[in-house]
C-alpha cells in the first residue's frame, strides 16, 4: 500500500486537493478530523489539556473551546509545543488504526492529510509527499477574506509554520494553487493518476 502524505501551509488549498482525490475514490485520513476526535471529552488528551490550561480553554458545556486554545498556542511557542506533545501521539494512534483498516480492505493507496507534516517530522513515514502551495499574500487574503480572521492573527498563523520554500525542496510533487479552482483541481487529478501508477508499479 502506497502511503501518501498530503500537506500545505494554511490556506494553500490542500482541502480542495483532498476533496478531488476523495471524489476519485481515495481514502483520505484527515489529521484535523483526527485531532478533533483525539481531544473529545473523556479522552486522555482532553484531560491533559484541561489540566494544563484549565477553564480558560473550556466551554460552559464542558467541551473544548478550540478558538481560545488556538489563540493561546499561536501566541506562545512553548504552549504550542506542549499542546503538540499531548495531541500528536493520540492522533498518530488513530491514524495507524485507519491505515490498518485500509490495508485490510486491499486499498493500493492511502492518503494522510497532515497540515504540519514537515513541522512535526513525519516525512519519513510516507512513500510520497505531495505539497499544495500558494503565495503567502494569497494565503493571507484567503484567511482574512474567506475565513474572517483578524489580519494580525492570520499573519501569526502563517508565520508559525515552516516556510513553504523549505517544504518544496523536500516534496515529491508540488501542486500549485495560484490560479483558478479549476486549474488546481486539474493538477490534483493529474497527480492522483501518477500516484495510482506508482502504486500499481510497486504492487506489480
Amino acid at each position: 500500500m502506497l502511503k501518501v502524505g498530503l500537506t500545505g501551509n494554511i490556506a494553500a488549498g490542500k482541502s480542495t486537493v483532498a476533496e478531488v482525490w476523495r471524489l476519485l475514490g481515495a481514502t483520505v485520513v484527515d489529521a484535523d478530523e483526527l485531532a478533533r476526535r483525539a481531544v473529545d471529552p473523556g479522552t486522555p488528551a482532553f484531560s491533559a489539556i484541561a489540566e494544563e490550561w484549565g477553564e480558560q480553554v473550556m466551554e460552559p458545556d464542558g467541551g473544548l473551546d478550540r478558538a481560545a486554545l488556538r489563540r493561546i498556542v499561536f501566541a506562545d511557542p512553548a504552549a504550542r509545543e506542549r499542546l503538540e506533545q499531548i495531541v500528536h501521539p493520540a492522533v498518530a494512534g488513530l491514524r495507524e488504526e485507519l491505515y490498518r483498516q485500509a490495508e485490510a480492505r486491499g486499498e493500493p493507496v492511502i492518503v494522510a492529510d497532515i497540515p504540519l507534516l514537515f513541522e512535526v517530522g513525519l516525512v519519513d513515514e510516507f512513500d510520497v509527499v505531495v505539497l499544495v502551495d500558494s503565495p503567502e499574500e494569497t494565503r493571507l487574503a484567503r484567511l482574512v477574506g474567506d475565513r474572517g480572521l483578524d489580519p494580525a492573527e492570520a499573519q501569526r498563523m502563517i508565520s508559525a509554520q515552516m516556510p513553504s520554500a523549505l517544504k518544496r525542496a523536500r516534496a515529491d510533487y508540488v501542486i500549485e494553487n495560484a490560479g483558478t479552482v479549476d486549474e488546481v483541481r486539474r493538477r490534483a487529478r493529474d497527480v492522483w493518476q501518477e500516484l495510482e501508477r506508482r502504486a500499481g508499479a510497486a504492487g506489480g
